[in-house]
């Protein structure tokens, strides 16, 4: 089958989260497996595509705001998967992905209304329509938008399915109903029924109710995002589509994610021989400014977005009571400045044990996931996480609160069987007792090698989910092929 994935980062192109990752992972498992896959997504300042060809010199936009114009590249020479660079330089010349100095781009709606009609624009260039198109989140929530209204009698896209993926529900694409017109779709689809949500106009609402298929990234999520809790005000909508809804796991890339072969960590190590994670944990005190490393004391690892829903205000909450216990506490991440004036101010009146380096590092992540022994994943909610996947493979015990991915991949260590350590009650206290049973564990060497084999041995790859995806598209398939 042909998949062709849209969406708005994919490594090594560009990145701000997980999403970039999956992007980047998925295609290559699917490929793998048979299918013949495309990833198209934005050209951006930063993005950094090596040798490009070119595809279209000159695609036209037919936004209703006035005509865009766009060119296609293709971003390298492999033949499967195939990458794609939508070139607007208007939309995506710009410093950032999304925002800027913490503010959205106030054209969102018109820089990704572009970049899905270019990207369907660019399609039907091809001599055939992909058998499914593969969105993620509201970036490209307008692609089955565009599909039910202005392609609609398209006789090109008549077998064509869309999956949107939801990575992560609290980001919806909302904007003034004023918008519609701009990129080009009719005021009365600003209806309860429709794209209306609260007086806004909702993007990822209206993909979900367009889409043939809408899957999410971890079983317990899909499950939470119906609820009132966890469903961000689209609850209603993800239970009137349950039947049409699945939660699938991400994987890992383990060509990059693996202590026994990467080039970016002090020392490889495996399981038979676990001698290199102490010179990881030497060598990674040692960068953060420990210049005599006390190598038996724990080291917990935080890599992380600095935001609320990672569980910030738990470890704001805690953090002085981890300034009392015999461990080091590395940290990495940017975000919200309230975090990282913690952070900062933890380390300057903590410096031996607060190690702190607000910045995106994808080096020292990887240095953290080999050097830490435990990994804190206290979030509010998480629809799958990856860390806690990097971690159990680097033998680095997740110590994570029991929500969407987290639940689905961390069981309690129980003595003998389990992979980490967690809690469910969204508290402070529930958070440090968590800590506290895994220090408590690894002040026993036994069980501690036997908790680091357990987490060594899980198989977390792309592999049993790229057939699950694989599933889903050869099912929507065969309905286009019966309604049509």
């Amino acid at each position: 089958m042909r998949i062709v994935f849209v969406a708005s980062e994919c490594v090594p192109y560009s990145k701000t989260g997980g999403l970039a990752d999956v992007v980047g992972a998925l295609p290559k498992a699917l490929a793998a497996i048979g299918h013949e896959v495309d990833v198209i997504i934005p050209r951006y300042r930063t993005t950094k595509p090596g040798r490009t060809r070119p595809e279209a010199t000159s695609l036209t936009i037919p936004l209703a705001s006035g005509f865009r114009f766009a060119s296609i590249q293709g971003a390298d020479e492999e033949q499967n998967p195939r990458h794609y660079l939508v070139d607007c330089p208007e939309f995506f010349e710009r410093v950032g992905l999304y925002r800027e100095r913490g503010v959205d781009y106030p054209d969102n709606h018109l820089r990704f209304a572009a970049f899905s009609l270019g990207s369907l624009e660019f399609l039907k260039r091809f001599p055939t329509a992909p058998d499914v198109i593969h969105c993620h989140d509201w970036q490209s929530a307008l692609v089955p938008i565009y599909l039910r209204q202005q392609y609609a009698n398209d006789s090109f896209f008549r077998h064509t399915a869309v999956l949107l993926t939801i990575h992560n529900l609290a980001y919806q694409g909302l904007f003034p109903p004023q918008i519609l017109p701009q990129i080009s779709l009719d005021a009365r689809l600003f209806t309860i029924d429709g794209l209306e949500y609260y007086g806004n106009v909702n993007l990822l609402k209206g993909g979900i109710l367009s889409s043939d298929f809408i899957s999410t990234v971890s079983r317990k999520y899909a499950s939470e995002i119906q609820t009132e809790e966890f469903g961000c005000g689209l609850e209603g909508v993800l239970r009137r589509r349950g039947d049409r809804l699945y939660g699938i796991l991400n994987g890992v890339d383990y060509e990059a994610w693996n202590p026994a072969t990467d080039k970016l960590i002090a020392a490889n190590y495996t399981p038979q021989d676990l001698r290199g994670k102490t010179t990881c944990k030497k060598a990674l005190l040692e960068r953060m400014g420990i210049t005599v490393p006390v190598l038996d004391r724990p080291l917990l690892g935080i890599v992380s977005r600095f935001d609320p829903q990672k569980g910030f205000d738990l470890i704001a909450q805690v953090a002085y009571d981890l300034a009392t216990m015999d461990l080091y506490i590395v940290v990495l991440g940017t975000g919200e400045a309230e975090y990282e004036t913690l952070f900062r101010n933890l380390a300057a009146s903590y410096p031996a044990k607060f190690l702190v380096t607000v910045a995106y590092d994808n080096t020292l992540a990887h240095q953290i996931e080999a050097g830490a022994d435990m990994f804190l994943m206290p979030s509010r909610y998480e629809p799958s996480g990856l860390n806690q996947l990097y971690s159990m493979k680097y033998g680095t015990v997740p110590v994570v609160r029991g929500t969407g991915g987290l639940d689905d991949t961390v069981q309690n260590f129980d003595g003998q069987s389990g992979t980490g350590f967690k809690f469910a009650p969204y508290s402070a206290d529930s958070l440090l007792d968590a800590i506290r049973q895994a220090v408590n564990c690894y002040r026993l060497p036994a069980a501690w090698l036997h908790l680091m084999q357990n987490c060594m041995a899980k198989d977390f790859s792309w592999d049993s989910s790229a057939s699950e995806y694989g599933k889903i598209y050869e099912a929507l398939h065969r309905e286009k092929a019966k309604v049509h």
